[in-house]
């Protein structure tokens, strides 16, 4: 019997690749997963160089319209902004609803939530995120200010 000069577990002496981690044991099996590896990332580029970004969220900034660049633009300010004035407020209940309302209208959070969701949220949606979570900061500030 050999042993995985990766993981140090035991392994049959004709093994190709250990069945704890998957590490080849031998030349041909590494030159078997370069080869393979290269394939896949080669398949990867060549599917990715057809499709638009628009899918995961992202978009070159030079590629919008010019309604969609005044969106993204003031869903960052509006964004940044809301969180500025929460955390003026921190100790405050009110001042976490706002955070979070302004963290969900940001742009990059498209992006970010795209691949867990399986596609980025809508414009709409982020606003009525936002909107909710405003509402909610706002009320807490009335009532308990």
């Amino acid at each position: 019997m050999k042993t995985c000069s990766r993981c140090d577990s035991s392994l049959d002496d004709d093994a190709r690749y250990c069945v704890e981690c998957g590490a080849p044991q031998t030349e041909d099996a590494a030159d078997e997963l370069n080869k393979y590896v290269q394939r896949q990332a080669e398949q990867v580029a060549a599917e990715s160089e057809g499709d638009d970004d628009s899918e995961s969220g992202f978009i070159p900034t030079e590629e919008l319209t010019d309604r969609e660049q005044l969106w993204r633009r003031g869903c960052y300010v509006l964004g940044y902004g809301t969180i500025v004035i929460a955390l003026t407020r921190v100790p405050a209940a009110e001042s976490w609803p706002l955070i979070l309302g302004g963290i969900a209208i940001l742009p990059p959070i498209r992006r970010l939530t795209a691949e867990p969701l399986g596609s980025p949220l809508k414009r709409e949606v982020m606003a009525g995120i936002y909107a909710v979570f405003a509402l909610i900061g706002i009320t807490l500030f009335v009532v308990l200010g």
